[in-house]
């Protein structure tokens, strides 16, 4: 019901939480008279939607004396959370965001914001009405026993509100107080959060995954103190993940640690943003509208006036750009000891069909008997990939195609896409039954090596057996991409095996990947030890071997400049039936110069997909179009076709700077 008539009227603008393209803006509500003491901005609540007497959840954005809807307002249907959960710079830097990217703010909401625990949300409540705010943890938060010292000439110096960096980190491990070893990315970021908690802000280091966050806590924990480290990754219990978050609402500096949702965190004093490793795909959002999370400090940082660091051992190409163009400022450290790269490819008695030389096994036998041995390889399980024995075909499932793998000596095939057992398998070409491996994994590389080298311990790491870290005993440690424990004290040989296969998957960013995965595993060694690649050679091994990622990064810059690739030009993807696809292409055709468009080509059910490429200062416009697009898409009508079935609603995707479209 309405008002009555002159009664004093509060309004609640309000964000549905929908993924509906037309319902991403923000609605008016009457606050109900019963309801005017307890709403205030940020809380969430329930509406009614006049479709289908509906009631769907929202945030209170803003509250208003007056609206400029000319009808009568609907009423707030009623309270969800009493806590203002959603923070003024969230909600700005959620909607700059949806509208960079064509996307929903409701959609980056739902990923920023954790799910909320009741009994969580009550105590914070009641500790900040009595004047002391969450409840902290038990450790002391005023000293630390050890605090790192800062090295000389250590980047946190160049912290200052406002500026910019780009940090390629020491190429080394460091041994913390504790006995722990790190790696000196992680006490760089540590240092520079401790001096930014100094000064009362707030830092948020964004780490890709949890082998990279056990490292920087463990820095952290010696750096500040244990009360104000606050943690917002999935991989923590609901309840904990939300009590840190609720944390970050205090206006306490803090220094928050997590995977991609953590740039959300609703600090109020930030002081420092930092990215490590933005090149990994694990910083890349799946969910809609898949903003990256590079994407989210650059926008974050500009509004905040925080310092901003992105630090790697190889830096993408997307920070050789912003460097090429003056956005960030590129930090020079003191020039330290460099990992010793082996080149083995177009070396005496190197033979190009050998999985490992003669020379990498006699520096590998060597250094077995000081330590641990590193060797990665390209793929986890036994036999990642298989042939027929008789033609030499790739095996394929009978039911969706995909490749045949082998977990395990004696296993049944199976497929790598849709998982199916294929025992009964039978070569469409020449209906031959023998199957054979065609490539090597993990878990026959330890198989093979255990045999080469008896009575060594042999430890395999990867996605299923994950090892954060090993001794400074004797040991094989096989080990995929991404997954290498750290050695105490360096591993005494690095080998990193299959560069070739690696660099055979079809993708824009493959040699920037493996080029990444090879540094980071490089910097693994202790000092002096050999870093063998194994089969690569050319321009990408010759920037390994002189520690020069970032001139292959700008060369790489270079080169995508000229074929108009990203990250030289944005790209936008869009999917949709054939009846509403063309009506999009059209709309962004008439944007002119600038902006072309790729496709559209088919993909599966009925779907085509194009990709539009745009320059960087027609994105608002190219963003606008799009969303305009997807809105009357959404809400054309769909008049029934009699003695036919109900024919699916017309859907219109679009995803902004899609990192493996190409």
């Amino acid at each position: 019901m309405g008002a009555p008539s002159g009664a004093p009227v509060l309004v609640a603008r309000v964000l549905v939480d929908s993924p509906l393209p037309q319902l991403d803006q923000l609605f008016d509500y009457r606050v109900p008279p019963a309801l005017v003491a307890e709403v205030i901005a940020g809380m969430r609540v329930r509406v009614p939607l006049r479709s289908g007497g509906r009631i769907a959840t929202g945030w209170i954005v803003e509250l208003a004396d007056t609206s400029e809807f000319a009808g009568r307002l609907s009423d707030l249907e009623g309270i969800v959370s009493s806590a203002p959960l959603l923070a003024p710079d969230v909600w700005l830097l959620a909607r700059k965001l949806a509208d960079r990217a064509a996307g929903n703010a409701s959609d980056i909401l739902r990923v920023a914001i954790p799910s909320r625990y009741v009994r969580v949300e009550k105590a914070w409540l009641e500790a900040r009405q009595a004047g002391g705010g969450a409840a902290a943890d038990a450790s002391s938060v005023d000293e630390i026993a050890e605090p790192i010292v800062p090295a000389a000439g250590s980047f946190a110096e160049s912290i200052e509100p406002g500026r910019r960096l780009a940090l390629t980190p020491r190429p080394r491990l460091v041994e913390l107080a504790s006995g722990t070893w790190v790696g000196g990315w992680a006490v760089d970021l540590a240092e520079a959060a401790a001096a930014t908690l100094a000064t009362g802000r707030t830092s948020l280091l964004c780490v890709p995954d949890y082998r990279d966050q056990e490292q920087l806590e463990a820095a952290l924990s010696e750096a500040v103190p244990a009360g104000a480290i606050a943690r917002l990754d999935a991989r923590q219990p609901g309840g904990r993940r939300f009590a840190d978050f609720l944390r970050c609402l205090d206006g306490e500096p803090l220094v928050v640690i997590g995977n991609r949702s953590v740039l959300y965190a609703p600090a109020e004093r930030l002081g420092l943003i930092a990215v490590w490793d933005d090149g990994d795909a694990l910083l890349a959002e799946p969910h809609a509208p898949g903003v990256h999370a590079r994407d989210i400090a650059l926008v974050r940082q500009e509004q905040s006036g925080a310092a901003l660091v992105f630090a790697a051992h190889s830096p993408s190409v997307e920070v050789e750009r912003l460097v090429r163009v003056g956005w960030l400022d590129v930090v020079a450290l003191q020039r330290t000891e460099r990992p010793r790269i082996v080149v083995t490819a177009g070396q005496p008695g190197d033979v190009s069909h050998a999985r490992i030389p003669s020379s990498t096994w006699t520096d590998a036998r060597e250094a077995l008997a000081h330590g641990p041995v590193l060797i990665q390889v390209a793929h986890p399980g036994f036999a990642p990939l298989l042939a027929c024995a008789t033609c030499g075909e790739n095996a394929r499932c009978t039911r969706c195609a995909g490749p045949l793998g082998l977990g395990s000596r004696g296993g049944v095939p199976r497929c790598r896409l849709c998982g199916a057992l294929a025992a009964d398998w039978s070569c469409g070409e020449c209906h031959g039954t023998a199957i054979r491996p065609a490539s090597v994994g993990a878990g026959r590389t330890a198989e093979d090596l255990g045999r080469a080298f008896p009575g060594t311990r042999v430890i395999i790491s990867d996605g299923e057996r994950p090892v954060l870290r090993v001794g400074p005993e004797p040991a094989l440690v096989v080990a995929t991409r991404g997954a290498e424990p750290i050695a105490e004290g360096g591993y005494r040989a690095v080998l990193l095996l299959d560069g070739e296969r690696m660099l055979l998957r079809e993708s824009l960013r493959v040699a920037e990947d493996c080029l990444r995965w090879w540094s980071n595993a490089a910097t693994l060694a202790a000092p002096g030890a050999p870093v063998h690649l194994v089969g690569v050679s050319g321009r990408i091994a010759t920037a390994l071997a002189t520690w020069r990622q970032a001139e292959w990064a700008r060369d790489e810059l270079d080169a995508r400049r000229a074929l108009r690739f990203p990250p030289a030009v944005r790209i936008a993807t869009i999917r949709g039936r054939w009846t509403s696809l063309p009506e999009a292409l059209e709309a962004v055709a008439e944007l002119g110069d600038g902006v072309d468009v790729l496709g559209p080509v088919p993909e599966d059910d009925g779907i085509e997909r194009a990709i539009v490429r745009f320059d960087y200062a027609r994105g608002a416009e190219v963003a606008t179009t799009l969303r305009a697009a997807m809105i009357r898409v959404a809400t054309r009508r769909r008049r029934p076709v009699a003695g036919q079935p109900p024919r699916p609603a017309p859907t219109l995707r679009v995803r902004f700077d899609d990192q493996e479209i190409l």
